[in-house]
């Protein structure tokens, strides 16, 4: 069952400035891991926009609570590819009250926007009502 959708939009030029404008922006939004491409070297703006994006998705599909931290949520790159989330801390926590037992993420960027999708799933088996 769906718990909870959150969609976010980022135009890159201006997130971009953004992180160039203020110093430590880059260490307060995302983990080490994210800034890092799997070779090692730093993601593209457009990279982080998204990555960007699927945080406030997240945050929406949780209902924004003010408590949550950017840490807390990771956006992990698969083996083939595929982003996931890896939540911990206030994430995790907010999620669990919400019953969310799986989540599902999918990034773009195109067009000097990036863009993510984030559902909130619970366990309960479809068919079957509480």
């Amino acid at each position: 069952m769906i718990v909870g959708v959150g969609i976010d939009v980022v135009p890159v030029a201006r997130f971009a400035e953004s992180l160039t404008r203020t110093p430590g922006l880059r260490d307060r939004l995302f983990t080490e891991a994210e800034q890092r491409t799997p070779s090692g070297g730093d993601r593209s703006p457009e990279s982080l926009a998204a990555r960007f994006a699927a945080k406030e998705a997240l945050a929406k599909a949780l209902g924004a609570p003010a408590s949550l931290r950017w840490h807390d949520a990771e956006v992990v790159v698969g083996e083939r590819g595929r982003p996931h989330l890896d939540v911990r801390g206030s994430i995790a926590e907010r999620g669990a009250e919400l019953g969310v037992t799986r989540w599902h993420v999918s990034l773009s960027h195109d067009g000097g926007i990036a863009s993510a999708v984030v559902i909130a799933e619970s366990g309960i088996a479809r068919g079957r009502r509480p």
